[in-house]
């Protein structure tokens, strides 16, 4: 690079966020980007190594890191899209949630501060939008064979542009009434806001796929229909089943499931639902508890937050993480430890080490949570192995709506038995091969739907990769 020694002598600017008084009151995207000028001196820092393990281990999607920051700090814009819009289908998506894996793998993140990567994506593709970079590329043919895709959440909606891309007739079907899966039912606006996502729909509408919404396939449509009238049909129908909570008091009212509760609200801020619908899952004049610590988790507290809770506690089983990278993650891994988003910032106790026992209602309602403090073991570099309840450690938390975000649990057999005519891992998730190819002919999956709940980057790079096994299968779309 240019500045050779600008990894040391300019320091990294983290992520700014607007004003908590204020962001509270709506659900705009509460990060507040730097302007050029910062963002082309933190460009700088990338020190533009040998073997960018940013590229090659950090970033699911491969994307030329070194190659992008070099751009940006020259304010080659068009030259950046090129090269980020080359490995990335949607990196306004992952500029905006994916928690940067590449960044974990940065080389001046091993004793200093990683470049601030995911901001840079972030700078490259709303620039290339504004100066009209990003256009609608339909293929000049066609190859006479038709691809059915089932999902249309972000592996889905991957695997639909690459085949769209390489000629293949694409149509996508969603369940749900609008286009987006978890990127628009499950990520609260305040971190992406729904017409980023449609501004990539019309584009993809304008490239010729088609979409499908309200059909559920195997219901609304059977499988043998797409076999018929598909050369080839690639499942991407995300994680549907959330781990539940299968204890005394369960069946109390005023306990929800973290996606039902982020659903409503997103449906609310499009106009898909209206606020007087189901107050219930509304967490206005109560005290919240979420179950869960991770990003869903997070969103929970946000969103409660801005329904106007009076208090919102989060907890969560495992231990609260270290404050700085764990031994058990040594660079380039991905680092265990804590982290605190954007909605922690906005007002809500964190407590770890807590096993829930029960739930405590008073006329059908949830009152409280009964839990309990745990005590945990750890393997010599640091990484939690297993616990212990304390004994005499049993205490209450006063709660008016308990929110569960777990994580999610795999596919039960009579979710697919009948439907799609696929097996299940042990786990779950569809059996397939490291391609996506499943033990049906011409049937392939994708995502979620075969890994497990993982990052949107992820999902994006697995859509990628079986549209490829898609074309290697019907023979790159020769008649």
């Amino acid at each position: 690079m240019a500045k050779d020694r600008n990894f040391l002598d300019t320091k990294r600017v983290d992520a700014v966020y607007r004003p908590v008084a204020e962001r509270l009151k709506d659900y705009n995207e509460v990060e507040v980007h730097p302007a050029l000028d910062v963002l082309k001196e933190q460009a700088s820092r990338c020190m533009s190594c040998g073997i960018p393990f940013c590229h090659g281990m950090g970033c699911p999607l491969k994307n030329v890191i070194p190659e992008i920051n070099k751009a940006v700090m020259e304010e080659r814009f068009e030259d950046a899209w090129a090269l980020l819009s080359n490995t990335s289908s949607f990196p306004e998506f992952t500029s905006r949630i994916c928690p940067a894996l590449c960044e974990g793998a940065c080389t001046a993140g091993l004793d200093l501060e990683p470049v601030t990567i995911r901001q840079l994506e972030y700078l490259v593709t709303e620039e290339a939008f504004k100066r009209g970079y990003v256009q609608p590329h339909a293929p000049v043919s066609r190859n006479g064979k038709k691809v059915a895709v089932v999902g249309a959440g972000p592996a889905g909606l991957a695997a639909a542009a690459r085949l769209n891309s390489m000629g293949y007739m694409v149509t996508v079907y969603e369940k749900s009434a609008k286009i987006g899966g978890l990127l628009r039912y499950g990520i609260p606006d305040f971190k992406l806001a729904k017409s980023v996502i449609d501004r990539r729909l019309q584009l993809m509408v304008d490239e010729g796929i088609e979409f499908v919404v309200n059909a559920d396939i195997g219901k609304d449509i059977s499988l043998e229909y797409l076999k018929r009238h598909y050369d080839a049909i690639v499942l991407a129908m995300g994680t549907p089943n959330a781990r539940d909570l299968a204890i005394p008091g369960r069946e109390l009212e005023g306990i929800y499931l973290a996606l039902q509760f982020l659903g409503r609200q997103n449906r609310i801020v499009s106009g898909e639902e209206s606020p007087d619908d189901a107050q219930e899952l509304s967490a206005f004049g109560k005290e919240v508890v979420v179950i869960g610590g991770g990003d869903t988790g997070s969103d929970c507290v946000g969103t409660a937050l801005r329904q106007g809770a009076t208090k919102v506690t989060q907890i969560e089983i495992m231990p609260k993480p270290p404050e700085k990278r764990s031994p058990s993650t040594p660079w380039p891994m991905w680092p265990y430890m804590l982290r605190t988003s954007s909605s922690h910032k906005e007002g809500c106790e964190r407590e770890w080490s807590i096993a829930t026992k029960s739930f405590a209602g008073k006329d059908g309602h949830v009152k409280a949570i009964q839990a309990v403090r745990v005590e945990w073991e750890f393997s010599p570099d640091g990484r939690p192995l297993r616990f212990t309840e304390i004994p005499g450690s049993q205490f209450e938390i006063k709660a008016d709506m308990v929110l569960l975000a777990m994580g999610f649990v795999g596919f039960k057999a009579e979710d697919l038995s009948g439907r799609f005519n696929v097996s299940l891992t042990e786990r779950g998730w569809v059996k397939c091969s490291c391609a996506g190819v499943t033990e049906q002919n011409g049937v392939f999956a994708a995502g979620d739907t075969v890994s497990g709940p993982s990052l949107v980057v992820r999902a994006i790079a697995s859509g990628r990769a079986v549209a490829d096994a898609v074309d290697n299968y019907l023979g790159g779309g020769e008649k």
